[in-house]
């Protein structure tokens, strides 16, 4: 456990320069500076590591990297995504607030890799302590002479800024992020082209998540097989869990890909005294929901969890015990997206709205049999058929957990309140006799 982005993080004030660099930090940077690393050499340890997008989509950040036409004339940019917006994912800030040294860093390697001179981090607009962390250690950092035109005398250069976002959630969207850090309004870009051919002001760009850079300078430093056998067969490494939801000890844990969701509850603390697991959604809001009896089976990697069902997506473990009731619980998050499509798709702009209302109805002891294939079917309409991927995002909770749980939003409709509700009502008074 906390190996990689978290690993000084109980070392006293973490996030200074003195404490990254008393324990590695910089040394890979410092062997560039000095020519005594490639590229190439860099990308092999990179695709050795089996280092996947930490963001949510999971591509393989070597490959990645390699897209880039590094040997292109003109200017080309380095783009961290720190805009964290997914409900039930805050390991990112966490991150920025305890090791911003290590994206700093991990940023740079990634300019000299693809010969790009100017990176820029995407922060949330909220994130007001984790901003400002960053901009002393690039203050920092700059001071060093760790940043800068022709560092220590030679012919690499890469300077950094921060960029903070408004906190619109569709900006965690990439190319969303190109067009707010443009100064336009944040919509998602048609593909192709895509970002490494015309990005960031139309120049070959390449863009990874808080987490993906902070990962690389310890896997360069210590290896990309050592960081592969951390993991397990397809999911190298370790990765960073924010655990929510009705635990004892609500946290961020980092541990090795392929730990059991069981070690991760219990690490947590655990469900409160007298309660039982009912579902958990593993990736962020927007990934499938899983029953507890898949959950306590599966493995904290891209391969189990999709098996299970669901996504590994941001790594944003959403745990709910047998109080929650599913209808007020997918009402909220089609409130969520609701509010935050940025109306440029009809699909989405309407779509959302449909959800969201539709399940409001029920909830307001309106609803009809015919709602839940309707809702069924509104979702099916928004899946695939919009820029970006918040409409299938808002679409995957409804159709998940209509599957899994129907018989709630039926009983709702039925009796115009909550199934849930009603058990644990009749449980207090037997309890109470």
């Amino acid at each position: 456990m906390n190996e990689v982005c978290f690993k000084n993080i109980d070392k006293e004030n973490p996030a200074s320069l003195a404490t990254y660099e008393a324990h590695g930090g910089y040394k890979v940077w410092r062997k560039i500076l000095n020519g005594e690393m490639t590229p190439d050499e860099i990308i092999a340890e990179l695709k050795t590591s089996g280092l996947r997008g930490r963001g949510g989509a999971g591509f393989p950040t070597g490959l990645k990297w390699s897209f880039m036409p590094r040997n292109q004339e003109g200017q080309k940019y380095v783009v961290c995504n720190s805009d964290e917006g997914e409900p039930g994912t805050c390991h990112d800030r966490d991150i920025l607030r305890y090791n911003p040294h290590s994206v700093i860093e991990g940023m740079a390697i990634a300019g000299f890799v693809m010969n790009a001179s100017v990176g820029y981090n995407y922060i949330r607009g909220e994130f007001m302590e984790p901003y400002y962390r960053f901009e002393e250690g690039l203050k920092d950092a700059y001071e060093a002479g760790l940043l800068g035109k022709n560092l220590k005398g030679g012919s690499v250069s890469f300077d950094l800024y921060t960029h903070l976002g408004a906190g619109a959630y569709i900006c965690g969207e990439e190319t969303a992020l190109l067009e707010s850090l443009e100064g336009k309004k944040g919509q998602p870009r048609f593909k192709p082209p895509f970002p490494a051919n015309v990005g960031l002001y139309g120049k070959p760009t390449t863009i990874n998540n808080t987490e993906t850079f902070a990962s690389v300078p310890e896997i360069l430093s210590r290896g990309g097989q050592w960081f592969a056998d951390l993991g397990v067969e397809n999911s190298g490494g370790t990765k960073c869990f924010s655990v929510t939801g009705n635990v004892k000890k609500p946290a961020n844990f980092e541990v090795p890909m392929g730990t059991p969701f069981s070690k991760l509850l219990e690490l947590a603390g655990g469900l409160k005294e007298g309660r039982k697991l009912k579902a958990v959604i593993p990736g962020g809001s927007s990934t499938p929901i899983l029953t507890a009896d898949t959950a306590m089976q599966m493995t904290m990697d891209y391969d189990s969890i999709a098996n299970a069902g669901s996504m590994l997506g941001a790594g944003s473990v959403i745990v709910m015990d047998d109080t929650t009731c599913m209808v007020k619980t997918l009402t909220r998050l089609a409130h969520f997206y609701y509010d935050e499509s940025c109306g440029q798709c009809t699909p989405c702009r309407e779509g959302t709205g449909w959800l969201y209302r539709m399940l409001q109805r029920i909830l307001d002891g309106n609803g009809k049999k015919e709602d839940l294939d309707l809702l069924l079917s509104v979702g099916e309409k928004i899946m695939g058929n919009t820029i970006c991927a918040l409409g299938d995002a808002a679409a995957t909770p409804v159709e998940s957990f209509i599957k899994h749980f129907r018989e709630e939003f039926e009983y709702y409709i039925e009796h115009g309140r909550s199934m849930v509700e009603v058990e644990h009502n009749l449980i207090e008074e037997v309890a109470s006799v």
